[in-house]
């Protein structure tokens, strides 16, 4: 697959609560990349039932993990349709779909968010949720104007179950077990930059003083 002239392909990886979604939000409108972010690709097309949302569905619903091979049509698929620079987020997750999106759409780095797995969970345990509306709140930064209470309706908060500390950290081991491989993988070819932190804030300037050198190359 070709591309176009002076585009800029990259990736983005990063723990579940390792402020991914953030650093990835401000690279996208800092420099002028497109998100393609894979969890959110995926929702579209279940939600509107597309052909391959109505297998994803399929899957998912009876617990099973989407193959490969399926992932790998869907996301090149759909970075296909994207004109000029990209930012990948949420795919790869195996060292197959590295391997295959390589092969086809090689990027030029990938960026690894390197937090602590001790301060994600002390981060996510102050998770609050207002489920009707999806509205999220921290203790520790973004509290409730009333503890316990949605700031705009007045109704309770709960803390999903996988928001747990015991909960989180079994999902960490399993983000951990996953991504070595793909971590290895571009470290291999050269192009990883890894940036370590315990804040988005710590993180984020580390970030732009590699990105401000490498996208006027």
């Amino acid at each position: 697959m070709s591309r176009a002239a002076g585009a800029v392909r990259a990736l983005v990886l990063g723990a579940p609560a390792s402020g991914k979604g953030t650093v990835s939000s401000r690279i996208v409108r800092k420099y002028q990349l497109q998100h393609v972010a894979s969890g959110d690709r995926l929702r579209h097309h279940i939600m509107t039932g597309t052909k391959f949302g109505t297998q994803v569905k399929a899957y998912l619903d009876e617990g099973k993990l989407v193959p490969d091979d399926l992932v790998i049509k869907f996301m090149l698929d759909e970075l296909a349709r994207v004109e000029g620079s990209w930012l990948l987020d949420g795919f790869p997750r195996t060292a197959v779909q590295a391997e295959q999106l390589w092969k086809l759409q090689p990027v030029d780095f990938a960026i690894n968010l390197n937090v602590p797995f001790d301060v994600i969970v002390d981060r996510v345990k102050g998770r609050w949720v207002h489920l009707p509306s999806g509205r999220v709140y921290n203790i520790d930064f973004n509290a409730p104007k009333v503890p316990g209470k949605d700031d705009e309706t007045g109704e309770d908060l709960v803390q999903r179950p996988d928001d747990k500390p015991e909960a989180v950290m079994k999902r960490l081991q399993i983000y951990k077990e996953m991504t070595e491989p793909l971590i290895d993988f571009y470290n291999k070819l050269g192009i990883l930059e890894e940036f370590k932190g315990s804040t988005t804030d710590e993180i984020w300037p580390q970030v732009v003083q590699f990105l401000d050198v490498k996208l006027k190359q």
